[in-house]
């Protein structure tokens, strides 16, 4: 079999499952293991896999900057939102990431309810100007523009600080290998120090997050305490790790 074969069945097997093993795909192929990591060391100097212990993951794509992101996937945010909402207890301390689909989970919350919220994210902090009952804590550093969030010393300094019951964390890929990543370091670092802090951490999930890796890594997916996931979304790697699921499926059928 040609090299470029191989590579292309290679790159077949991660959009098919999600991983690839590289002693069983040599196995299958029936060529040695040695082969099958030359090629994945190769593919990964271009761009085109992410190599992991045992064989490789797929690349998330990369994401569009903050403005381009309000409008991708806004009906599945919503939904999401909407089923998150429920999570928030009167009265109770949340730490709120960047990201759309937080914003869509505040846009959620009812009226006259009232917590205390603490966010990093000078976008959604503006979010909670409809719910007069919220106080709202905004965390500063420098501004890490692609998310809108605030990174660094000075936010990190402010974090430990705090002890929040709930944490939204916003990740850009979810993965049962890699666990849940972004493309930020200094932004990962960040939501691992909030998670840290928090005593429940849930993230929401679209569709098109599942099954990939991006550069940096957060957490594990068991580190979490539970993840809201679309109907398209497989719940199966967070079950496994003992993660609480909510299905908008699930969710909808039980109203």
């Amino acid at each position: 079999m040609l090299t470029s074969e191989r590579k292309h069945l290679i790159l077949e097997t991660l959009r098919r499952d999600g991983r690839l093993v590289a002693k069983t795909f040599a196995s299958e192929l029936s060529l040695s293991e040695d082969t099958i990591r030359k090629d994945l060391r190769e593919m990964a100097a271009e761009g085109l896999l992410s190599r992991v212990h045992g064989g490789a993951l797929p690349l998330s794509s990369p994401l569009p900057d903050f403005a381009a992101r309000t409008g991708l996937a806004h009906a599945e945010k919503r939904a999401l939102g909407r089923a998150a909402a429920g999570l928030v207890d009167p009265g109770s301390t949340v730490f709120f990431d960047g990201g759309t689909t937080n914003a869509e989970l505040i846009r959620a919350l009812p009226e006259m309810i009232a917590f205390t919220a603490i966010t990093h994210s000078p976008t959604i902090a503006a979010e909670f100007e409809r719910l007069k009952n919220v106080e709202v804590t905004l965390i500063g550093g420098r501004l890490y523009r692609h998310s809108m969030v605030a990174v660094g010393t000075e936010a990190a300094q402010a974090i430990g600080l705090i002890r929040p019951e709930l944490f939204f964390m916003g990740v850009t890929a979810a993965n049962a290998a890699a666990g849940f990543s972004t493309g930020d370091a200094e932004e990962a670092a960040i939501k691992r120090l909030i998670a840290r802090q928090s005593r429940d951490v849930w993230v929401l999930l679209t569709a098109e997050k599942l099954g990939l890796q991006s550069p940096m890594t957060i957490m594990p997916i068991a580190e979490v305490s539970g993840v809201v996931l679309s109907g398209e979304g497989d719940p199966a790697m967070f079950e496994q790790a003992g993660v609480s699921v909510r299905k908008l499926e699930t969710l909808t059928a039980s109203r």
